[in-house]
């Protein structure tokens, strides 16, 4: 029998600056070298070989990353239907694995956006949050928290863009942006 988190809270990362989703892993990491196991939910994210996936396979079990997402761009004010139905599919997947109360750390990677976006039903995430198993952590991420996810959250962190070299023409670079 591993040992478990007696307490789990919910954290936000939130913010236009880069790293928040890098936050978030960062966190599974620590937790998987003292045994705890972490599930990774990317809403909106599909497709793309992010380097945490293969990270992930090197840890014997320990974190888990679910991709929920298409490769494309997602429009705010006209998403696909598919989008919809990726993120709702997502949340399902969400629900299900913090109830399961197998992973101490449940990682719920761009719901912020899915939620601004209107791809899923914020209530429906507060809900999920309020039911959540005591030892189990939810870290939710990504720009445009909702006010209700920030009140509802023990750790709120906003990551603030000061200057990003993007703006300087440099490309997404394997291992640094995905």
């Amino acid at each position: 029998m591993r040992d478990r988190l007696k307490k789990g809270l919910i954290q936000v990362y939130t913010g236009d600056g880069k790293g928040k989703t890098t936050a978030a892993l960062g966190l599974c990491f620590r937790a998987a070298g003292h045994g705890y196991k972490s599930f990774v939910i990317q809403f909106m994210k599909g497709q793309i070989v992010y380097g945490e996936l293969n990270s992930a396979k090197m840890m014997n079990g320990l974190i888990t990353i679910e991709q929920m997402g298409r490769p494309d761009f997602v429009s705010k004010e006209n998403p696909e239907r598919i989008d919809i139905e990726m993120a709702q599919e997502a949340l399902r997947l969400a629900e299900k694995v913090i109830k399961s109360n197998e992973y101490d750390i449940v990682v719920l990677d761009e719901v912020n956006v899915a939620a601004d976006f209107k791809l899923i039903d914020k209530e429906e995430v507060l809900r999920i949050l309020r039911e959540k198993p005591e030892g189990v952590e939810v870290v939710l991420t990504g720009r445009y928290a909702p006010r209700e996810f920030i009140d509802i959250a023990d750790l709120v962190s906003e990551i603030k863009e000061i200057k990003h070299y993007y703006t300087k023409g440099v490309e997404a670079r394997d291992g640094i942006e995905r």
